[in-house]
């Protein structure tokens, strides 16, 4: 922990772990936060922990951010427990502060927390089989289960309007209008493609607003490494980086874990002929995103599902391309035009996804 070797005393010091510290390192490969991994002699047993430093420069409003996830932890052990199961291993269990906070904030005003380690279990960055991708829908489908009764509009928004994908499309608008990097007459068919889809834009957020759909309490970043595989029974165990836990549709949730996790291919590939939405993929993940629901989803919501992975896939393009527009300034890129050929990516993935959608809808109805 070589880069907190300044702090390192004062933050630890500042937390309620167990024991005498053994070793310390730098952990996972995240982009956001900066993780580390606590080795602990307690006694003669060994403890794990993680601690983060958690990004204000991404979440502004960190006490709030903290206080979804006390928030949402605390219903999901109550409900793990009623379900006779493990609350030490099926959710996040954060440690406390010496002063009984969640969170520390050091000298430099910077936030930190702390969680227990998950022990005998992984998470996977890429599919390795098809059993996995399963067992992620399952894992986020009863995460959705058990928290369907939290009063999901009492919860912060972490990142405002981060899956409202009207406002996306407003901004995408004035991206182009300002076009501060002169880079509008190089992307005119994807301009094109955005405008020609902007129906896109508007279909779920109206049916929120109508409340048609429900307001429910959503992760936002349903990607395959944020599930905690049992190293034993192999089955989704825990859902991790609680990050951006925030009200909104579950249709989006499952939409994003399609665009991403049933794409043949990645999610920057060059080659458009080689991208397209994998049918059998979708149906593993649709059948156990809806049996890990448990019949908590609506009617209305099993409707759009198939809407939400294309909306979702949209969305992502859209931000690919505005972010490209105004100079590469929030998505990390390795390489030129990079947010241009992710956003293509994208866009053929919709593209295919819209020749799919009643087959897609087919294979939903099938599982309801």
């Amino acid at each position: 922990m070589d880069v907190l070797s300044d702090k390192k005393k004062e933050i630890i010091m500042n937390f309620r772990f167990s024991g005498e510290l053994v070793s310390s390192a730098s952990y996972g490969n995240g982009h956001i936060n900066d993780t580390f991994l606590l080795t602990y002699c307690d006694g003669g047993a060994e403890r794990k922990y993680i601690l983060q430093r958690m990004n204000k420069g991404v979440f502004q409003k960190p006490e709030e951010l903290m206080e979804n996830i006390m928030g949402v932890t605390s219903w999901l052990k109550k409900k793990i427990i009623e379900n006779g199961g493990d609350p030490e291993r099926e959710t996040l269990n954060v440690i406390p502060s010496v002063s009984g906070d969640s969170y520390y904030v050091d000298k430099t005003g910077e936030y930190w927390r702390a969680y227990k380690f998950i022990e005998h279990a992984t998470s996977y960055d890429q599919v390795e089989n098809r059993e996995d991708f399963y067992q992620s829908a399952v894992a986020f489908g009863r995460f959705q289960q058990l928290l369907a009764e939290y009063p999901a509009d009492t919860l912060h928004e972490t990142i405002p309007n981060f899956h409202n994908t009207a406002d996306r499309y407003e901004k995408f608008q004035r991206a182009v209008k300002n076009d501060i990097c002169g880079r509008v007459c190089e992307v005119q068919e994807e301009i094109a493609f955005v405008e020609a889809h902007s129906n896109l834009a508007h279909v779920l957020q109206d049916q929120l607003e109508s409340k048609k759909l429900p307001l429910r309490v959503t992760h936002n970043d349903t990607k395959l490494n944020n599930i905690m595989i049992d190293d034993t029974t192999h089955e989704g165990l825990c859902v991790i980086d609680l990050d951006t836990v925030m009200p909104g549709l579950a249709v989006n949730d499952f939409g994003d874990s399609i665009r991403f996790g049933a794409s043949t291919a990645a999610e920057d590939e060059t080659d458009l002929s080689k991208v397209s939405c994998d049918m059998e993929l979708f149906e593993l993940y649709a059948k156990g995103f809806i049996q890990g629901c448990d019949g908590r989803l609506t009617d209305a919501e099993l409707d759009h599902l198939a809407t939400g992975a294309i909306v979702m896939t949209y969305e992502c393009g859209m931000r690919f391309l505005t972010d490209y527009l105004e100079g590469d300034s929030y998505f990390k890129i390795h390489r030129p035009k990079h947010n241009l050929d992710r956003c293509r990516t994208q866009f053929k993935l919709v593209a295919d996804m819209s020749e799919k959608m009643e087959q897609m809808r087919a294979i939903v109805n099938k599982y309801r």
